[in-house]
């Protein structure tokens, strides 16, 4: 049991802050309110700010270790268009040094997977920043699968078959009539013994949860066309699917605005690495969120640090962001861009004890995180009794 006290709480679910303690039991919020008392451990805040557990929606973090050429790149593995059975927690390395820095900045969830090689690329995981192993840290393994669009699938496959857009369109297409037919018939064998079922296709068996609607396609697509060809997609074959980078956004915000796809804006504070990227800015954020979309801010990491996952808020701030969008945009928004924002995103009874403690805003670079904590656990700074 968890007590912290004299916090001044920003729940990520009202505007404003407010001043109470936060009771913890078996790793979750029991109660939020005033005056509370606890047997167990006490931790007074001091009236420092209290966040819910940053959330960073799409990385390539702990498969992209730090510092390590090819014996740490386990982000891509361009054998194949088509490789929906790669898991990302088959390769997540909890001891990467990113992981351990961006604990310590207070993101304590990372959804994270294979990179955009390929028109079909793997399963996106939602994983806890603390732990040794993934096992224990997994929230779902399986939040999205992955697919890319533009300039990263034609780069990869250039001279193997993949040499324009029209190109990683069919073969995305190619392959959801497959999976919808393999599942069809999977379902026809399973109500009906008389009927033979298909023969065991591995692709095909990852593929089931995006055309059940089980979980959602994270369409990699910076530029307007790719985003319109992404959407045009998902419905033709009436699947769920989330927007990834659309550094495009603020181009087309008005049809964004229309449609119900959630967008993940970034990485943002790199350079323009290629040509689908030479609109990205700081300002696309907050325009999407006045517009209504569910903005969350990404880094990409480590194309970008995932520690300064709160700075690039504060840097859409500074270019017209509304601080409240920004917060949540880097809390509850990316949980439920992910799936799991019944768990984690914000300060609720119920919900995962996932907090960062500071002695100042959340998008200033010079406030510090004095504490963080993950499943009402201290897991960066000081225990101050």
């Amino acid at each position: 049991m968890l007590l912290i006290k004299n916090a001044k709480i920003y729940d990520a679910i009202h505007r404003e802050p407010f001043l109470g303690d936060i009771l913890v039991k078996d790793g979750k919020i029991a109660e939020i309110g005033t005056n509370l008392s606890c047997e167990g451990e006490v931790y007074d805040a001091k009236r420092m700010n209290l966040y819910p557990g940053f959330v960073e929606a799409h990385s390539h973090i702990g498969l992209w270790e730090a510092g390590i050429g090819y014996e740490g790149q386990d982000v891509r593995e361009p054998a194949s268009p088509i490789e929906p059975e790669h898991r990302a927690i088959d390769a997540f390395c909890p001891d990467d040094l990113y992981v351990k820095e961006s604990l310590e900045a207070g993101i304590t969830t990372v959804c994270t997977g294979p990179g955009s090689s390929c028109v079909i690329s793997g399963q996106f995981a939602a994983i806890k920043t603390k732990g040794i192993r993934v096992d224990d840290m997994v929230i779902d393994p399986m939040v999205a699968m992955k697919c890319a669009f533009g300039e990263n699938v034609k780069g990869c496959f250039k001279g193997r078959g993949i040499d324009s857009r029209m190109t990683i369109a069919a073969k995305r297409r190619e392959t959801l009539m497959k999976a919808r037919e393999y599942d069809r018939k999977k379902r026809a064998a399973e109500e009906d013994p008389s009927v033979k079922a298909p023969e065991l296709d591995f692709k095909m068996e990852a593929m089931l949860p995006v055309i059940r609607g089980e979980i959602p396609l994270k369409a990699h697509a910076h530029r307007a066309q790719d985003i319109f060809t992404a959407i045009r997609i998902a419905k033709e074959f009436g699947v769920k699917m989330t927007l990834e980078h659309v550094s495009d956004g603020h181009l087309i915000v008005d049809e964004l605005a229309k449609e119900p796809y959630p967008v993940a804006v970034g990485p943002t504070m790199n350079g323009l690495t290629k040509y689908e990227v030479r609109n990205k800015n700081f300002e696309t954020p907050g325009i999407l969120a006045r517009a209504g979309c569910k903005v969350s801010i990404i880094t990409d990491a480590p194309v970008s640090r995932q520690k300064y996952l709160p700075l690039c808020a504060g840097m859409a701030i500074k270019a017209g962001m509304d601080p409240f969008d920004a917060l949540q945009a880097i809390t509850i928004n990316p949980a439920h861009h992910i799936g799991v924002g019944d768990r984690i995103g914000s300060i609720e009874v119920g919900k995962d004890a996932d907090f960062v403690i500071e002695d100042g805003l959340f998008y200033d670079p010079q406030s510090t995180v004095e504490a963080v904590f993950v499943n009402g656990e201290l897991a960066c700074g000081k225990q101050n009794g």
